[in-house]
């Protein structure tokens, strides 16, 4: 697939652009930000793989966060770059600890210090996209906010924004700086929590950029009612943020969104893709997945647009 059918769209007031489909590189060496599991997840020939097999696809924009494996996803991605010799764009994070026991938070000083450790560890002198991880309660938004700023003024990111935010604490954050994104969880799972966060986006000129679009997998069908999770699945490596789908409505909701993949030809997977496209207030979507060959239901998505009807009738069939 060519990277034109990666359409891109505005990074809020930014001026850049980004295309709508990023590789999540949260497995690299870890499985997210988890201290317990730094040094677990993919290898880095497995992420070379992945990588790989998604610059093939035409995804040219890779998310990755500072704590992501204790920093090993920033590495392995640095060196990919350096041994294939292209440049993705790159969005990556700051707040979480990088080691158990460790600092964490939105401190300028704490900031400046990982931004210049991820460039590092990324061996490139910017990043396209910043954000704060999370909210940080102890810090007062304009002091972070300032941090950011200062990092675009020097020249080491091209824009910054924010994740995991309330509607409320992205107002908070517009009013006390210029962020260009939020980027949060979102899926047909969970867009109802957004509605207020996606109107204030549109409203305001800000990026939204949706993680988990499969809800960690439930999604895909690979959890089905009355069987156990299957063994290396995140219901049994962090099932926190999941377990509100463990009961039956949702395994109804679930056996719906089968019966119409199902008539249309497509995965379970794809269609919840292509549902999230749908929606024109959505900048961008992260996936995450495990092997190459789960990529392929980002070309289903990308090669079987839902219309807006189809797109109601798909969020209807979930309700």
């Amino acid at each position: 697939m060519s990277e034109t059918l990666v359409a891109r769209r505005p990074l809020g007031l930014s001026g850049l652009t980004i295309p709508r489909v990023a590789l999540g590189c949260g497995n690299f060496g870890g499985v997210g930000s988890a201290p317990a599991f730094f040094g677990q997840g993919l290898t880095q020939d497995q992420a070379f793989g992945l990588m790989d097999a998604a610059w093939e696809l035409g995804l040219t924009h890779f998310d990755t966060a500072d704590a992501y494996g204790g920093g090993r996803s920033e590495t392995a991605i640095g060196r990919w770059i350096a041994s294939r010799g292209v440049r993705p764009q790159l969005t990556t994070k700051t707040f979480n600890p990088m080691r158990a026991g460790a600092d964490h938070g939105l401190r300028p000083e704490r900031i400046a210090r990982q931004l210049h450790a991820s460039l590092e560890r990324l061996g490139i002198g910017n990043v396209e996209l910043y954000l704060a991880h999370d909210c940080d309660p102890d810090v007062p938004l304009p002091d972070t906010l300032g941090a950011f700023e200062q990092a675009r003024a020097d020249g080491a990111i091209g824009a910054y924004g924010v994740s995991n935010f309330t509607a409320a604490q992205l107002g908070s954050s517009l009013a006390a700086g210029a962020p260009s994104a939020i980027q949060n969880s979102c899926s047909l799972l969970t867009a109802e929590h957004e509605q207020d966060v996606l109107a204030l986006c549109a409203e305001r000129g800000v990026a939204y950029l949706a993680f988990s679009p499969l809800a960690g997998g439930w999604l895909t069908g690979k959890y089905r009612r009355g069987e156990a999770f299957p063994a290396g699945s995140r219901m049994t490596q962090r099932p926190e943020g999941y377990l509100e789908f463990v009961r039956e409505p949702i395994f109804d909701a679930l056996d719906r969104l089968a019966a119409i993949a199902a008539d249309r030809g497509i995965s379970m997977g794809g269609l919840a893709l292509a549902w999230l496209l749908a929606d024109e207030r959505v900048g961008q979507i992260v996936v995450g997945p495990g092997r190459p060959e789960h990529l392929a239901i980002v070309g289903e998505a990308l090669r079987n647009p839902l219309t807006n009807q189809e797109a109601a009738m798909v969020e209807g069939a979930m309700s």
